[in-house]
């Protein structure tokens, strides 16, 4: 106990500085967040997995002769139709999706026997 130095001090920030560092550390924080949530509601609102899925469905129905044609459904936010295209000399089939909120489209075609 005989060597304790009790005469060192620690030098101290003022309460300024330390609003000021940790105003700091908010605004970082939030802005970090900000663009978390701008990437995770990008990345949902262009997810077209359920209704791709959706496509393929009505597309196996068709081929198993289980749907008539030209065929207009909603599905969820999406408007789907399918048609009958005739391309030159081959009967194309038509899948269309659309979403009108987000303005994509997803298209698929194929070849009618």
């Amino acid at each position: 106990m005989e060597h304790l130095n009790l005469d060192y001090r620690v030098r101290a920030s003022t309460l300024m500085e330390t609003l000021v560092a940790t105003v700091l550390i908010v605004v970082v924080f939030m802005m970090a967040s900000m663009i978390l949530n701008n990437l995770f509601s990008n990345s949902i609102k262009s997810n077209t997995r359920d209704v791709e899925a959706y496509l393929s469905e009505l597309n196996y129905l068709y081929l198993n002769d289980k749907l008539s044609l030209p065929y207009y459904d909603d599905y969820k936010q999406w408007e789907i139709s399918i048609v009958a295209d005739k391309n030159n000399t081959q009967n194309i089939i038509l899948f269309e999706a659309k979403n009108s909120k987000t303005n994509q489209n997803i298209l698929k075609e194929i070849i009618a026997n």
